[in-house]
């Protein structure tokens, strides 16, 4: 078995969980998981809320239509940002304390976003936002350090169930709020909600001092030796990558083949649509009880070979009518749980690696997948500009399908 450097720069990790059991440690009560999903779902909505208001917003603050985008860019690019460069912290600050932290950057950017009637203020406030909701990554490898080895799986599948819900449900009640009111208001009760969790998690939440010993210099500096000599952390990060762009190609694109002549479904339509992604957030859970019982590898399997088959599938909605949309539903109902099954099992799979690196095994693991969504985001409106939804579908099935053909070189252990 492979040996954990007692380091933060040291060698890689190796292919094998080889954190030692903690024979003291007991299992996550059940409240506190709930209070985690809860948290890291309140906090992930806040990414997603500006989404279906780009319209809105562009029009009341007179943002062109060419840079409306910027919007929802630049709060993915504050969230990478902090994925690389705030979620290591975790090894090296005290977990609750960088917790809070973000939280209260959250509610300032939220307000910020809120109170903003020129495009400018705006754009900067979205880039906090984005930086300041990688709390969520905090708190993930935070569930799976309180949990016990034997149960850890379910901790971080219960947690990203929360994760899950919150991005699925943002984008509808987004929608919802700015219907019965204005955009803004969305941005004043997040901000409203970022400050009540913060003062919940403060009150609730064990301390977590890591105990690597580093300067931030080090820590960031280590990051590039784990990518590179970690084979649990870069097989797990690919086929996430794949799985989550063709996750993003979807969700960018089914909203204008369901706006589109062959369904023409009204915006509170296709939000309702939206809420059938809310079933893949059961996968997470059921997710973490497989890989605690040695069932990672023909889960993965079952994972990415459901998300090529639901992609493949939806070419057959085409025709259109009630049966089609019905085919839809299912298939992205499918397609979600899939993509929410790979990422418990891969998340599982590297925290349990080693309690030393984990915040910084998870930035480099989340960054990896999250670039690929972004990626997958914009090829999704080339697609379906230049190919309709059949050359969208071939994209979104060849995603995992070329993830698959890589699964299957995975060595058993």
């Amino acid at each position: 078995m492979p040996n954990v450097s007692t380091s933060g720069a040291g060698p890689g990790l190796g292919t094998q969980a080889v954190e030692s059991p903690d024979p003291v440690r007991t299992a996550l009560p059940g409240w506190l998981s709930l209070l985690l999903a809860a948290a890291c779902g309140l906090i992930v909505a806040n990414i997603y809320y500006a989404q279906p208001l780009v319209g809105p917003i562009s029009v009341s603050l007179g943002v062109p239509v060419q840079l409306a985008g910027l919007i929802v860019t630049l709060t993915q690019v504050g969230y990478g940002l902090g994925l690389l460069f705030i979620v290591p912290l975790g090894d090296l600050i005290e977990n609750r304390r960088l917790i809070l932290t973000s939280v209260s950057l959250s509610a300032l950017a939220l307000l910020g976003a809120a109170v903003s009637v020129h495009p400018l203020p705006l754009l900067i406030a979205a880039l906090f936002i984005g930086l300041g909701s990688v709390a969520v990554q905090v708190l993930v490898p935070y569930a799976a350090h309180l949990a016990p080895e034997a149960s850890r799986g379910r901790a971080v599948g219960n947690v990203m169930s929360g994760l899950t819900l919150g991005i699925m449900l943002a984008r509808p009640v987004a929608s919802l709020v700015t219907q019965l009111s204005s955009w803004h208001l969305i941005f004043y009760l997040s901000a409203a909600l970022m400050v009540l969790l913060g003062g919940v998690l403060w009150r609730a939440l064990p301390p977590r001092v890591p105990e690597a010993g580093l300067h931030y210099g080090s820590l960031m500096a280590s990051m590039r030796q784990l990518a590179w000599t970690t084979p649990v952390l870069q097989r797990r990060a690919l086929y996430q990558a794949a799985l989550f762009a063709a996750f993003s190609l979807f969700w960018t694109t089914v909203p204008l083949l369901l706006a589109g002549p062959v369904f023409r479904l009204s915006q509170v339509g296709i939000a309702l649509f939206a809420l059938a992604g809310v079933a893949g957030a059961v996968a997470a859970p059921i997710a973490g009880r497989m890989a605690d019982r040695g069932w990672t590898r023909p889960a993965t399997g079952l994972a990415l070979l459901m998300v090529a088959l639901a992609f493949s599938l939806t070419r057959l909605s085409l025709g259109g009518g009630t049966w089609a949309l019905g085919l839809l539903v299912v298939m992205a109902i499918a397609l979600d749980y899939g993509v929410t099954t790979n990422l418990t099992l891969g998340q599982r799979a590297i925290f349990m690696l080693s309690a030393e690196h984990r915040s910084r095994l998870n930035g480099l693991f989340m960054a990896t997948f999250f670039i690929a969504g972004a990626v997958g985001s914009a090829v999704g409106g080339w697609a379906y500009t230049h190919g309709g939804w059949s050359l969208v579908a071939w994209i979104g099935t060849a995603l995992p399908v070329a993830a698959l053909l890589y699964f299957v070189t995975e060595k058993r252990v």
